[in-house]
């Protein structure tokens, strides 16, 4: 089998080409960048379901018993019809591979490989990248139908890469700051905030809030409102309660019992190749990321951008004739009004 946990946009052709080879795979979050990859990975799970071999996700929250037993009690009714869902995933600025910059790599592309979180066309932006946990819970909350439609604001107000070359201060998650001097680039072209309203079919609206900058409230929180109970859960705390309902409830674990998710996803995945009744989870993975795909596409662009615009998109981010020492310039932040959608 193969592990899959190198960056974002190289996972529709590691899938591809593991499952062609006959491995089972477990693939990291999130699948594909874009429309074009992920249609490429839908093509894979297909495969991978007529050669019976596994296709595991790493959305954690999912194999995690805590959450398991939370949205069992959603899905039983507990607090009724779903009404409204909402999301957070504030952290702090998110510093990744602070030594690597333009100076001490010898290529373009070796560099913004280096420095990957940063650029749209390998991590997707954050929202794709890390606060899909929050996104797969709310599509998880609707049975993994997916949203209608979605609008999604976003920006860069805080990156020092957005800032002409100069020193700076960057604040840090623990309310400490540190010393960044800024070479005009090397924080890329994501966005540090997103705000998302989906919506779904039947009425009901998500609310996705997610932010990366140093010294502000943090949170990682979901919350679900129904006709009978409001249910809120908090990923770091393992705290799932529902409250204003007849019947409230909070979980509680097992005594003894080590409610890891990182482990258990790959427990069972290797006890049901084992059983040889591979799991393949393609069907709700492949919902998820392109939910959190098309909410960047809004707010890159500034327009709604339903389901089926998003599966039939044609923005294809990854560098075409990409080679080691090929010229790679920076695409400039997208600007909503301005950011055209193909």
């Amino acid at each position: 089998m193969v592990l899959l946990t190198t960056t974002p946009a190289f996972r529709p052709m590691h899938i591809k080409a593991a499952i062609e080879a006959g491995k089972h795979v477990f693939a990291e979050k999130p699948m594909a960048v874009d429309g074009p990859g992920l249609r490429s990975v839908i093509e894979s799970a297909k495969k991978a379901k007529e050669k019976n071999l596994a296709l595991v996700d790493g959305f954690v929250w999912r194999w995690t018993q805590a959450n398991r037993e939370a949205y069992k009690k959603l899905h039983e009714g507990a607090i009724g019809d779903i009404r409204t869902i909402y999301s957070s995933y504030y952290t702090g600025s998110v510093d990744r591979y602070p030594k690597w910059n333009r100076t001490n790599t010898k290529t373009d592309l070796e560099w913004q490989i280096r420095r990957w979180y940063y650029f749209t066309w390998l991590s997707g932006d954050h929202i794709v990248e890390q606060a899909i946990h929050s996104i797969d819970k709310m599509l998880w909350t609707m049975k993994d139908e997916p949203p209608a439609s979605v609008v999604c604001v976003g920006g860069r107000q805080a990156r020092p890469g957005a800032l002409p070359p100069g020193k700076y201060q960057l604040g840090k998650a623990d309310g400490t700051t540190t010393d960044v001097e800024s070479a005009g680039g090397e924080y890329g072209n994501i966005y540090d905030h997103f705000g998302a309203e989906f919506r779904w079919e039947n009425g009901v609206k998500g609310y996705h809030f997610c932010r990366q900058i140093g010294r502000c409230y943090n949170a990682n929180t979901d919350e679900v409102v129904g006709s009978k109970g409001v249910y809120q859960g908090e990923s770091a705390s393992k705290r799932h309660v529902i409250i204003h309902s007849d019947n409230p409830w909070r979980y509680q674990a097992p005594s003894g019992v080590k409610d890891n998710g990182y482990q258990t996803e790959h427990d069972e995945m290797y006890a049901s190749i084992r059983a040889n009744k591979p799991i393949n989870t393609s069907e709700r993975f492949t919902k998820t990321t392109m939910t959190a795909i098309m909410a960047r596409m809004a707010a890159y662009s500034g327009k709604e951008v339903t389901w089926q615009q998003a599966m039939e998109s044609k923005e294809d981010l990854f560098p075409k004739d990409l080679k080691w020492d090929s010229k790679l310039p920076v695409a400039p932040v997208a600007i909503p009004g301005v950011y055209e959608l193909t």
